[in-house]
């Protein structure tokens, strides 16, 4: 089995289950039905508190139904569904379904069925056409047939029972197999050693919304539904599994299934992290991107995200910086139409250009002024296309997360004549600085204004070496210092290191004044071996 989802606003609703069965025995296995059922119990466990009489799960107010509606494609949607009766006042307004996508029976040729019955009874008074099935041979049965659909008081106006109780539900499909048994393709066999395969989806849906289940509340699991379906059907936009003329949208002779629109890719990029300040640089690989659907090329703008820290709403991961898009006439609804002239990279003359880091070109670049140096800071950049109205698409964002770059502004590494002394910050240290935690190896203090490598040695006032800490701004990741998560590879400005105020043996530093040594170590500086000095104090 395989299985796919999405991450995408229009397309976190479904998954997509693609089952390959098998026959490991030596006899034929004739008209494969294939089925998923499902005790759903949709609820919400938040709804009532489980400490209170009659509070917590309830299954028995669930109610079935099927979705027969055909698409724009002209296809039945077929869709299995159970919901609560009330929707718990607004805290289970949803639906759960099961449909069938496809498989490798193309689909003018296998049938969808729906079945419910009410669990531990395999009959009941008001609904006895809705029994569990016990033996082998009514599984099979009900594989291939559905409940009937009955009339009056018991029903609901879709012909399904409006009478809520802990009901199960299943949606099946079929005949399956590898080889058509009937010159109309109504009978297929499975013989030894061959496969099929089948496509499920489970979909779920918001109510749209109130009031009692109708075609119109059920709008939200239909357009997930179908957003399932065009995920299945990639290219196959007929659903007969067969490549026709104008369905290979790549050329490769294949039928690419599992493919939905998708934002631009992740713009390449990387920071710069200097004194109070942080400079964004990415590139232009997100503007030539061909969506796989429209097979346009639909980029619209880059949106700059920065952490909460940096300024904005402090309850928000990431804090929209900036935003650039294009200026094209055409779609001057999207966006802002800002152009990107402010972050465009130039050369001397005023024309677009373009800067290499790291054996990498880049096009674009931000800055980040008045960054408190010491405080970890995220960056990342987004690309987004211009949607698609036609298909009722909202414009892709891609990923927030996918290029993130943690940094820690500071002081730049000194140069050969490294004016300034090195020194401490905060200073005086006094008990907890705020972006520390609470643990004691928490704690934390900056050495700045240091050589690209040095050696710092740490002395109380009597004279007694407290630490030695070796600095190399080619390799420092902070991996010394608990308080920094070397795992987000985070960068740094090049001339301050950490310090977690633990001694060489293994212990929390007391209240005092300090002294501190700072040796150039670098072979290639004029100053090679040069020793300034200067001091601290912390209060605890």
């Amino acid at each position: 089995m395989e299985s796919y989802a999405w991450n995408f606003t229009y397309a976190d609703a479904f998954v997509i289950l693609n089952y390959t069965i098998r026959n490991e025995s030596e006899e034929t296995i004739n008209n494969i039905y294939a089925g998923i059922w499902a005790d759903a119990s949709v609820a919400n466990m938040n709804y009532t508190s489980i400490y209170e009489p009659g509070g917590g799960f309830n299954w028995y107010d669930n109610l079935d139904g099927f979705d027969g509606s055909v698409d724009e494609a002209g296809f039945n949607r077929d869709i299995g569904y159970q919901y609560d009766l009330d929707g718990d006042d607004g805290w289970a307004q949803s639906y759960i379904g099961i449909n069938i996508l496809g498989g490798s029976v193309p689909r003018p040729y296998w049938d969808t069925y729906f079945n419910q019955w009410v669990w531990t009874s395999s009959n009941n008074e008001d609904y006895p056409g809705y029994t569990m099935p016990l033996t082998d041979y009514d599984r099979y049965q009900q594989l291939h047939s559905s409940v009937p659909q009955g009339t009056g008081d018991l029903y609901t106006d879709e012909g399904y029972p409006n009478q809520s109780n802990s009901w199960l539900f299943m949606t099946s499909a079929g005949p399956f197999g590898s080889q058509p048994t009937e010159s109309d393709s109504s009978g297929w066999e499975l013989p030894p050693g061959d496969s099929c395969n089948v496509v499920f989806a489970i979909v779920t849906g918001l109510w749209s919304g109130s009031g009692d289940d109708s075609p119109a509340r059920r709008a939200n699991l239909r357009t997930n539904a179908d957003w399932a379906q065009k995920a299945y059907d990639g290219e196959d936009k007929n659903r007969n599994n067969i490549l026709d003329e104008g369905e290979d949208i790549d050329e490769d002779g294949v039928i690419d299934r599992y493919i939905l629109p998708e934002p631009p890719p992740v713009p390449n990029m990387t920071v710069d992290v200097g004194d109070q300040i942080v400079t964004i640089y990415w590139d232009d690989n997100a503007e030539d991107f061909i969506d796989p659907i429209s097979r346009e090329k639909d980029f619209e703008g880059y949106r700059v995200w920065g952490a909460r820290k940096t300024f904005g709403d402090e309850s928000a991961e990431f804090t929209l910086m900036a935003e650039f898009d294009k200026t094209d006439s055409a779609y001057a609804d999207i966006g802002y139409n800002t152009g990107f002239d402010a972050v465009q990279i130039t050369n001397i003359d005023g024309e677009a250009d373009s800067v290499e880091i790291n054996d990498r070109y880049y096009h674009y670049k931000f800055i980040n002024e008045d960054v408190k140096s010491g405080w970890l800071n995220y960056y990342s950049v987004t690309a987004y296309d211009r949607g698609d109205p036609d298909a009722n698409l909202e414009s892709l964002e891609s990923s927030v997360y996918a290029n993130r770059k943690y940094v820690y502004p500071g002081a730049k590494a000194a140069t050969d004549d490294w004016p300034d002394p090195p020194r401490v910050y905060p200073n005086p240290y006094r008990g907890q600085a705020v972006w520390e935690g609470y643990g004691s190896r928490e704690r934390m203090i900056w050495f700045t204004n240091l050589p690209s490598k040095a050696e710092i040695r740490i002395f109380t006032l009597a004279g007694d070496l407290v630490d030695v800490i070796q600095h190399d701004e080619a390799t420092y990741a902070g991996a010394d210092i608990q308080n920094i998560d070397e795992n987000k590879n985070p960068r740094f400005s090049g001339g301050e290191h950490a310090w977690d105020l633990i001694t060489r043996h293994d212990q929390a530093v007391a209240t005092g004044l300090y002294l501190f040594t700072v040796e150039n170590m670098d072979e290639e500086s004029s100053l090679y071996g040069r020793v300034k000095e200067s001091k601290f104090v912390i209060i605890k």
